[in-house]
């Protein structure tokens, strides 16, 4: 697998999604993410399954600003915390949480549904513990499962967000790590847990085509505060300019022949 730290990638107009099939040729393949959700072309499948998280707040590790998002990380060394149901053939474990956001409250999110961007998205990754480890599961199209949550900025914002964004300020700037123990990601969930589900890839490169999207039609609403905080973030180093970490999501990639299917009518 390529190494993604090798060759240096950002959200600029020179190292931005435009110029990633350079270094990373799977940014061009047929199954790439993100997508734009259109309810006149998903298809209700009714064999789909409702989805189980059940997350041991034990796992929870550490909260870290790699220059690119805010990620906490957790313990995947056994099943602690696991994915399962849904689309997804077994058990799927818990690796990292993350957000994407915008410079502003109108876009922020990856995925598009029915024309409307989100002013964030959280997505939760997973990977298949039937193979050997992370980085294997990421070679195999049945590897990984992420779960999307979008952030909608209204006026009664999710009081759970709050022990994320009450770390930020440990965090400012890039390589800042802060343990974050005690947390189970699941407290973040809306409360529909209706979803759309397709096969696509990370949006970050390499971009593999490894990904079963779960994504849930429901947003989290938060305010127009916490997305800021969020945007107080910055992508370069505390002895580096101030440069804010915003604007770091993937623009829509073509859906091709893939097939969207929803749990819900």
């Amino acid at each position: 697998m390529i190494n993604p730290n090798y060759y240096p990638w950002g959200y600029d107009s020179d190292n931005g999604p435009d110029q990633w099939h350079k270094n990373y040729p799977f940014a061009n393949g047929r199954h790439q993410s993100p997508i734009e959700i259109n309810n006149k072309e998903v298809h209700y499948d009714s064999s789909l399954l409702p989805w189980f998280a059940s997350y041991d707040p034990g796992a929870a590790k550490t909260i870290l600003n790699d220059g690119k998002t805010c990620r906490v990380v957790f313990d995947d060394s056994f099943d602690r915390s696991v994915l399962r149901g849904g689309p997804l053939p077994g058990v799927f474990r818990l690796r990292q949480l993350h957000f994407h956001w915008g410079s502003s409250d109108d876009h922020g999110s990856e995925h598009v549904v029915n024309g409307v961007r989100y002013a964030g998205e959280l997505h939760l990754l997973h990977w298949n513990p039937k193979y050997s480890n992370y980085l294997d599961a990421r070679r195999r199209t049945d590897g990984i499962a992420v779960l999307a949550v979008f952030l909608q900025v209204g006026e009664t914002p999710k009081p759970e967000m709050k022990r994320i964004l009450e770390e930020i300020n440990a965090i400012k700037t890039k390589g800042k790590n802060a343990p974050f123990p005690n947390f189970d990601p699941s407290i973040l969930f809306p409360k529909s847990h209706d979803y759309w589900t397709y096969h696509g890839s990370f949006t970050t490169p390499p971009c593999e085509e490894c990904v079963t999207w779960i994504i849930l039609r429901e947003p989290i609403i938060v305010s127009s505060d916490q997305m800021a905080k969020l945007r107080s973030l910055s992508k370069n180093a505390e002895n580096e300019p101030d440069h804010p970490l915003v604007d770091n999501w993937r623009p829509t990639q073509p859906r091709y022949f893939r097939m969207v299917s929803a749990s819900f009518l």
